[in-house]
């Protein structure tokens, strides 16, 4: 089930919230959690995963999942 960040236009606070629709379809924006206001937007967030690696060194320091040059 993906997870979507969303910003609340009333309050500026920043949540996260499950949707088992998946996207982009007709679902309204889910009611901010601090103010209770339905003025909220979904925002673009970055997603992170981890790599399955058996030694100790971290991820950076031996490729990771791929070297793509992101820092």
């Amino acid at each position: 089930m993906p997870i979507f960040e969303y910003r609340c236009r009333s309050c500026g606070s920043t949540f996260e919230q499950f949707s088992a629709g998946g996207g982009a379809g007709g679902t309204a924006s889910p009611a901010c959690p601090a103010c209770g206001k339905s003025g909220t937007e979904k925002v673009f967030s970055v997603f992170s995963s981890h790599c399955g690696s058996s030694g100790s060194a971290s991820p950076a320091s031996s490729g990771g999942c791929g070297s793509g040059g992101f820092s």
